[in-house]
């Protein structure tokens, strides 16, 4: 294990409520699985706020593993999730480094 901090790449999603369902199921049973095993990602946290707006949170061990991931398996399945979905889910993509964590006890 290295000493750096994980580097968290985030992607929030916002569908038409029509869609909302078959995109969850998407994401659950298909695309996040697919993105797991690239092996680039540690960790994968699925999260849901509302009918139609969702959260992954992918942890990268390093920014490597990550530009790894953008390089070698985004645009593939970008474009297979981008046919599927053509229409009706907005989505935007961050990067995040950890600074800190506290943990209790």
């Amino acid at each position: 294990m290295t000493n750096q901090q994980p580097i968290f790449y985030e992607v929030t999603l916002q569908s038409d409520l029509s869609l909302a369902h078959a995109l969850e199921e998407h994401l659950r049973r298909e695309h996040i699985p697919a993105i797991l095993r690239t092996g680039c990602f540690r960790h994968i946290r699925f999260d849901v706020a509302s009918a139609g707006r969702f959260r992954t949170c992918y942890q990268a061990e390093a920014q490597a593993d990550l530009d790894r991931y953008l390089q070698d398996h985004a645009p593939g399945l970008r474009s297979e999730f981008q046919a599927r979905f053509p229409t009706g889910v907005t989505l935007s993509r961050e990067i995040w480094s950890a600074c800190e964590f506290w943990e209790s006890r």
